[in-house]
């Protein structure tokens, strides 16, 4: 694999500045709102009921929003990038609106349905518009921006849930999400010129959609069976869709992912894989505030900050890792990037045990942030990866398809982080050595995908 060397710096990345903004800003508001809700799900359970349903309120946010970066190509090449962002802008406010008025669980998944759709466009514009807006020696630190977008999301969205549940107010996260997305799109109409359209449509790939959303759908549901025939039989039909998505992708004249993924010896399928591996693990974080509630003994706001701490870790490392540009250190830095997750997601599960000394809980931290370097250390370098090694003209699909690579990898990660939650049922600790074991092990996967790339 050949990585771009000739690295810009931020001085130069300021030049782009109002570009720069809206790209990095569609993405923060998507991923403040993927994890809002981890933080105040617990006191709104209390309130409006439907705890069966917890862990499909991230399933639904996350299905939405995968199909959604699907439709980014179609969004650009009949609106443009300004009239698609203020749709994506229009919609998440729409969603966060509901969520905000919900008088039952029902009520609130589809509102976090509705926010999954916007979410999703706002996120695949960004990935998609790079490769376009800004020139290739500015991609690695337009990657890296966008990238920490995601971290700094999910350190600000637990806060801010957390706070608000635990003065009372957790309608007032989503109302706070609703006013910003309507900030941005004042700013993004004014920012961007509309006249980015591709020059040949892209067709809407139909039966990749169907398949993956029915793949999250089985995993989901298994997620939440106690049988285990009923478990085992959705998991295989999961697995079942998932290989029934890579054949029709291979066939399909309307594909999500770049057609050299499916040619031999393709490197692009690998660094899909690692990104996989990777952003799978976030999904951790949905229920890092409920352990240290329920375990940890700790008050809403601060058991917000235990899934902040893994973003952190993920946001502040990738921002020096952007830097490097030596090939031999930048493979180096890809395979770390699995092996510190792994690790990190191994010692907390050996943590966990019933009310902890504050001293232990308070070791969550470093442990979490720890393993979110491991994010931070390899993601700018695989997203740069996978625009540099797609041939042609595809580099541009390469690019947009990173968005639904992540959001495809975060939906699952919260489809199986809910089933061996469920596993370990009704204990809690049982249910985070699941949890946090089964993670690590998956992160150790991406030491494999790494080398193969």
């Amino acid at each position: 694999m050949s990585v771009e060397q000739d690295i810009g710096t931020w001085r130069e990345l300021g030049r782009h500045t109002s570009t720069a903004a809206v790209l990095a800003g569609g993405v923060l508001v998507g991923a403040i709102t993927i994890y809002v809700a981890a933080s105040l799900l617990p006191t709104a359970v209390q309130e409006i009921g439907g705890r069966a349903l917890y862990a499909w309120a991230m399933t639904a946010f996350l299905v939405a929003q995968v199909v959604a970066t699907m439709l980014v190509g179609r969004a650009l090449s009949r609106c443009g990038g300004k009239v698609s962002y203020l749709i994506g802008f229009g919609v998440f406010a729409a969603g966060s609106v509901v969520c905000a008025a919900s008088p039952s669980m029902p009520v609130l998944l589809l509102g976090r349905g509705i926010q999954g759709l916007g979410a999703g466009l706002l996120t695949g514009l960004g990935f998609a518009l790079i490769h376009s807006a800004l020139p290739p020696r500015l991609w690695s630190r337009g990657s890296a921006l966008i990238s920490a977008m995601f971290g700094v999301g999910n350190f600000a969205g637990p806060a801010l849930g957390g706070f608000s549940a635990q003065f009372g107010s957790w309608r007032s996260a989503f109302a706070v999400l609703a006013v910003a997305a309507a900030v941005l799109a004042v700013i993004a109409g004014r920012a961007l010129s509309g006249d980015d359209r591709p020059a040949q449509a892209a067709p809407v790939p139909v039966v990749s959609l169907a398949l993956v959303v029915g793949a999250a759908g089985a995993v989901s549901v298994a997620g939440i069976l106690t049988g285990i025939a009923a478990m085992a039989a959705f998991i295989a039909l999961g697995l079942a869709l998932v290989a029934a998505f890579l054949l029709a992708e291979k066939r399909a004249t309307a594909s999500v992912l770049p057609r050299s993924v499916y040619q031999p010896g393709s490197r692009l399928r690998w660094i899909y894989l690692s990104i996989m591996v990777l952003a799978s693990g976030v999904a951790v974080e949905t229920f890092l505030p409920l352990f240290g509630q329920r375990l940890g003994g700790l008050p809403p706001a601060a058991a917000g900050f235990l899934a902040a701490a893994l973003s952190l870790g993920w946001s502040v490392s990738q921002l020096f890792s952007a830097s490097v540009h030596r090939p031999e250190t930048v493979r180096r830095l890809l395979i770390a990037g699995p092996v510190c997750l792994a690790t990190g997601f191994a010692l907390l599960g050996a943590l966990q045990s019933e009310h902890p000394p504050l001293l232990v809980v308070l070791l969550w931290l470093p442990v979490l942030f720890f393993g979110g370097t491991g994010i931070g250390i390899a993601m700018p370098h695989l997203s740069v990866a996978a625009m540099t090694s797609a041939p042609g003209g595809e580099g541009g699909k390469a690019a947009a398809a990173i968005a639904t690579i992540l959001t495809m990898s975060t939906a699952f990660g919260a489809a199986i982080a809910g089933l061996l939650v469920n596993l370990g049922a009704p204990s809690v600790v049982t249910s985070a050595r699941w949890l946090l074991f089964g993670f690590a092990t998956i992160a150790a996967l991406g030491v494999f995908t790494a080398r193969q790339r």
